[in-house]
């Protein structure tokens, strides 16, 4: 039984990502051939990207998969926030490969964010962050302006961690 706490589920396969939400779109060079292709596949879709970059992960599958229940957490001891999400499409595909998790209810947001690596016709990898969100819970409505660029840095420190997996194939 699904949990979402927002109705435009989906919204980050394609676009466009809907109105009333903060966007990010974050877009990263992270190399270049077929086995980074797949190394950084596999980093995304088995959390190791997430957990690499410093997140702890709860999750009810291995690899991402429709309907898996997954908490993410960062911060520091007590300070450390869990934030209840659920995979709501995947792409195993030729040239594209990632996952988009929605916000469940306890998120301190509402909305969706996506994760994919694809390889273009030149041979070049890239990685993406998509995500559409607001506010849910006081906190998070309370920090305003601060939320994004947190994401936005977020975003960024993933694209770096799939670059570095990928480029060091040898944890596979």
């Amino acid at each position: 039984m699904s949990t979402l706490n927002y109705p435009e589920t989906g919204a980050t396969r394609l676009g466009p990502l809907p109105d009333g939400y903060h966007h990010l779109h974050h877009t990263v060079r992270i190399g270049r051939g077929r086995a980074v292709f797949e190394a950084a596949g596999t980093a995304v879709t088995t959390w190791r990207m997430h957990r690499t970059s410093g997140a702890r992960v709860r999750t009810t599958a291995a690899r991402a998969e429709p309907g898996a229940r997954v908490e993410v957490s960062a911060g520091l001891g007590p300070l450390r926030l869990g934030v209840p999400c659920e995979v709501v499409w995947t792409a195993y595909e030729k040239d594209r490969t990632g996952f988009a998790y929605g916000t469940s209810d306890g998120h301190p947001e509402c909305g969706e964010e996506s994760f994919v690596v694809d390889i273009r016709d030149d041979g070049s990898v890239w990685f993406t962050v998509m995500a559409f969100s607001r506010p849910a819970a006081w906190y998070t409505r309370l920090a305003g302006p601060l939320v994004p660029l947190l994401q936005k840095a977020y975003a960024r420190r993933l694209g770096h961690t799939v670059r570095r997996l990928a480029a060091d194939r040898y944890w596979m």
